[in-house]
């Protein structure tokens, strides 16, 4: 496998990162995006402190140094807990720990965190200064625009004055308001508009933070544009439903001449999955399941996506593919 680059390189390219996603983007999921693109920054899906304070803090936490940077998203709204599941995170080598604020879901919002903490930003506050008091990694929190009918500026604002006081250093803002009730999590990606403008006013007025812009990204063109008003982009279902997204980044954004052929990193996957089944007993199709969409797009696409769907091998899906979509690049 390919070295991944040193962190001080890593910080001076143009920040764009795979957001969080539950039931998506774990372990094996991140070790497939980092075979395409080295210079991406990864985030575990959303761990709850409930979890790692009484779960198995090994399946929630262990990653493989493959996979690095790679970012420790957590979820709650108590201090204390917090602190020591950021403490944890950092112990297990994550980069950075962020706070959800964002997550709509009535089973999260039943838990008092999420998005429905950014009516509380007094509590977010004194939630980022105990972690930041904890480690000595950034503390970042990803948040909406908004809840419900608060959606404006002001209220933005004010959440933002009140953490980046506390600490926080870096905001991933999701442009769109969460609708706490009446929109299940999948609507509110999609029903509530996108405000960018909204996004946009909080990076003029907050100059000295990291504002990261999450939403309604889906081209190389969009992420040039963004680029040029914010400090970096954060994609989501794109990535996860597309993932060779990621290899046309690496060439078009980064400028990579190194991308590797879609075949190796079959090939790749194939070796990581035996050795995730042997060493640790993983079933080939929790991993292979990240996989479907590797050749969208091309010929043979739809091949691949019954054959692994089927739950046949990998190798067998890749050796029915033809000879020259398996080695096509990124060209």
């Amino acid at each position: 496998m390919r070295k991944i680059p040193e962190m001080d390189k890593v910080k001076k390219a143009p920040y764009i990162a795979v957001a969080p996603m539950m039931d998506w983007t774990d372990r094996h999921c991140r070790y497939f995006h980092r075979l395409i693109a080295p210079h991406i920054h990864l985030y575990t899906e959303m761990v709850t402190t409930g979890a790692l304070l009484h779960g198995d803090r090994d399946h929630h936490l262990a990653f493989s140094p493959a996979e690095s940077p790679v970012a420790l998203q957590l979820g709650g709204s108590d201090p204390a807990d917090l602190a020591v599941c950021a403490e944890r995170g950092e112990s297990y080598g994550y980069d950075e720990i962020n706070l959800n604020c964002g997550c709509p879901s009535d089973r999260v919002q039943s838990g008092r965190f999420g998005a429905c903490l950014m009516a509380e930003p007094g509590l977010v506050a004194r939630c980022v200064e105990a972690m930041s008091r904890a480690v000595k990694i950034p503390v970042t929190v990803k948040c909406r625009i908004g809840i419900d009918d608060s959606d404006d500026f002001p209220f933005l604002n004010k959440f933002i004055k009140e953490v980046s006081e506390a600490g926080c250093q870096k905001f991933i803002i999701h442009a769109r308001k969460a609708i706490l009730k009446g929109l299940s999590p999948k609507e509110n990606r999609s029903v509530p508009p996108l405000r960018y403008d909204i996004a946009r006013q909080i990076r003029e007025t907050y100059p000295h933070l990291k504002i990261i812009l999450n939403g309604g990204i889906n081209r190389v063109e969009d992420i040039k544009i963004h680029l040029e008003s914010f400090d970096g982009v954060m994609i989501g279902r794109e990535f996860y439903q597309n993932p060779w997204f990621l290899a046309e980044i690496e060439r078009e954004i980064f400028k990579n001449p190194a991308i590797l052929p879609r075949e190796t990193v079959a090939e790749a996957m194939i070796a990581y999955i035996n050795r995730q089944n042997t060493d640790h007993g993983v079933p080939a199709w929790s991993i292979i399941r990240h996989m479907l969409g590797l050749y969208n797009g091309e010929r043979g696409a739809r091949l691949w996506r019954r054959t692994l769907s089927e739950k046949v091998c990998l190798a067998t899906a890749l050796a029915q593919l033809p000879a020259e979509s398996r080695r096509l690049e990124a060209a």
